[in-house]
């Protein structure tokens, strides 16, 4: 009896341990998961930033090429 109530204990030691480690790894599934949605917001707002002055580079290339063409 006294081995069965041992060895009982000792899962329990393990299922406790168990549990803890995996809220651990949720956390920092949650954190990473933060992580990458700010990435990616950061991306989003460059790649923008990207094409708006792509645009502004093309309408200064036409303007410049409009003055020389008339003066």
């Amino acid at each position: 009896m006294s081995d069965s109530l041992e060895i009982i204990n000792e899962y329990k030691e393990q299922v406790r341990i168990l549990k803890q480690e995996v809220a651990e790894l949720q956390d920092a599934g949650k954190s990473k998961d933060s992580a990458n949605k700010r990435c990616l917001q950061k991306l989003e707002h460059l790649n923008q930033d990207l094409q708006d002055a792509k645009k502004e580079i093309k309408d200064l290339k036409e303007t410049n090429k409009m003055m020389y063409e008339h003066p």
